[in-house]
């Protein structure tokens, strides 16, 4: 009953205020006025971690579907930047596993041996995550985790194509992996915890599973300086 009433509560909320683009905008630009719609409207207003991950969520369950993102582009025209092998694309445009949306290649940072166990934050389609299962080998695992519905789908489905027996792919959030302490011996992620409003927790979270003495491979952007206006949006956010 908990849950119907907030879900009813959040509907109404983006009927009033014209979705959580709307809203996000509305507290980053004037937190009072923000706090002012919440109380008119007599309802708890959504945290900030809430509506930006609902943002990404709905922004890369779009792209998996098929439509075009606005921070997605074709993953040819990222290939020389992203340092993929051309065997490693193929298996991405084999199994549909890639979808341009990384900024890097953890698995070649990581140097992952024969029966190792791996963790993918925010695994996406599942590119990193095949390429890891391969590396590994049959005595490995390897388990991607997603908050995305629509992402997990098409992550099996490109698992399946591939015939890649130690991979799983798990919905949750960065900020609680759905593992238990000492799953792993790596964790790799492709830009993605800059996403996560809540990196500390990303952060203890990753240390978490980890077993002891293992090992963290990132692909990721950072901000060495203030971001100007145009990227302060709820658009840029998903991005």
């Amino acid at each position: 009953p908990g849950a119907a009433v907030m879900r009813a509560e959040r509907a109404a909320v983006l009927a009033a205020a014209g979705g959580l683009a709307a809203m996000l905008a509305l507290r980053i630009a004037s937190p009072e006025r923000y706090a002012a719609l919440m109380r008119r409207l007599g309802l708890a207003a959504p945290t900030y971690d809430d509506m930006a991950r609902d943002i990404v969520r709905n922004a890369y369950a779009a792209t998996a579907k098929g439509s075009r993102s606005c921070c997605v582009v074709p993953s040819s025209a990222k290939q020389s930047s992203l340092s993929y092998s051309a065997a490693e694309r193929a298996i991405g445009e084999a199994t549909g596993s890639d979808l341009g949306l990384g900024c890097g290649n953890p698995i070649g940072l990581a140097q992952l041996q024969p029966g190792e166990s791996v963790i993918d934050l925010g695994s996406g389609p599942g590119l990193d995550c095949l390429l890891a299962a391969a590396a590994v080998g049959p005595t490995g695992r390897v388990c991607g985790v997603d908050m995305t519905q629509e992402m997990i789908t098409k992550a099996r489905k490109a698992a399946r194509k591939a015939g890649a027996a130690n991979v799983e792919f798990l919905k949750g959030t960065l900020e609680a992996l759905p593992l238990p302490d000492g799953w792993g011996d790596v964790v790799v992620s492709n830009c993605v915890v800059n996403l996560s409003p809540d990196k500390a927790s990303v952060a203890r979270e990753a240390f978490r599973v980890l077993k002891p003495g293992g090992r963290v491979a990132i692909a990721d952007v950072v901000k060495t300086n203030e971001l100007p206006e145009s990227l302060l949006t709820a658009q840029a956010l998903a991005c």
